[in-house]
């Protein structure tokens, strides 16, 4: 393209010096037609980007603004004074424990842990009392008859025969016929009335109406289900014997909150203990034993050890209580 416009600048111009040459000798001619258009040029484009260039110089600093309008007064503020200081208070009294709370999510099962080592035996238990007779049972099909077995032992002497009537004399000697049996007497007066023999009684069953009995003392229990006799005494806490004999003593307690172990005491020497490690539900433990007990001894029973130990407990739902009876006097 630019090769063409060239040789189209080069032509106009010879064309220009040929008439200016004719022009001297010779007429101007005819004007030519005008040429056509030239082809359009080539479109600006955007050229590079140029560096930047250097910072100017920083301006004249502004004029100040004119000051604001006041505001107006806050209102006063309260007294800023301390007032004395109070003197401490009492501490207060420890509070009964709560009732158990309802039972919590099962949590994950626990590894298993190490064996334990082997627990002395315990005392052996009180015989239990005599179940009831169970249910007739279906008649079994006749055996087979055993062999004959060997003989038994000579069997008890059996009771004695009625008397026996009198014989006839026998024709030996000279004796006589014997007489005819007599009469029976008469009935005779009835004897007058005897003593009617006295049978020894004593006996009481007595429970709690206060909860963590104080330790190391007789418990007094204050809750009276049976002491028409009175050999219980209720302000003491301690049973004293009035008839010699063998006696009976049991109770049954309740425990909460606390560990608790339990003695009963015979003239201030320890016979029975019962022990029961709290385990965070209310728990139920008991004892009992026998004795032979002298007129003038004293039976109570007390809580051993610290407050720590002292978790016997009783509410209108759980009860704690001591009962003794006689069994038989000496």
């Amino acid at each position: 393209m630019k090769l063409w416009i060239l040789l189209l600048a080069i032509g106009v111009s010879m064309e220009e010096i040929q008439r200016q040459d004719s022009c001297i000798d010779r007429f101007p001619g005819i004007p030519g037609n005008p040429g056509h258009n030239g082809l359009p040029g080539r479109d600006g484009r955007d050229g590079t980007k140029g560096e930047k260039g250097d910072t100017g110089e920083p301006g004249h600093p502004g004029k100040s603004g004119t000051d604001g309008r006041r505001g107006d007064k806050g209102e006063p503020g309260a007294d800023g004074r301390v007032e004395e200081k109070g003197s401490k208070g009492d501490k207060g009294e420890r509070g009964w424990p709560g009732k158990f709370g309802p039972k919590g999510i099962s949590g994950p099962v626990g590894d298993k842990g190490q064996k334990g080592e082997l627990g002395p035996q315990g005392r052996k238990g009180i015989k239990g009392d005599l179940g009831p007779i169970g249910p007739k049972g279906i008649k079994g099909e006749i055996g087979v008859q055993g062999e004959t077995g060997l003989r038994g032992p000579i069997g008890p002497l059996g009771p004695v025969g009625p008397k026996g009537g009198i014989g006839n004399p026998g024709p030996k000697g000279n004796k006589g016929m014997q007489g005819e049996r007599g009469w029976k007497g008469d009935r005779g007066e009835k004897g007058n009335l005897g003593d009617t023999p006295v049978i020894p009684r004593s006996a009481f069953s007595v429970g709690l109406n206060t909860k963590f009995p104080p330790s190391n003392v007789p418990i007094k229990f204050d809750k009276v289900m049976y002491n028409s006799l009175n050999h219980y005494n209720t302000a003491t806490g301690v049973f004293t014997c009035q008839i010699a004999g063998v006696y009976y003593f049991t109770y049954h307690i309740t425990v909460f909150a606390r560990n608790v172990r339990v003695t009963l005491i015979k003239n201030g020497d320890a016979v029975l203990h019962t022990t029961d490690m709290y385990q965070g539900a209310e728990d139920q433990a008991s004892g009992g034993t026998i004795l032979q007990l002298q007129k003038g001894d004293q039976i109570w029973l007390q809580t051993h050890g610290s407050e720590n130990f002292n978790g016997l407990f009783a509410d209108p739902d759980d009860d704690t209580v001591f009962t003794g009876f006689l069994i038989f006097s000496t």
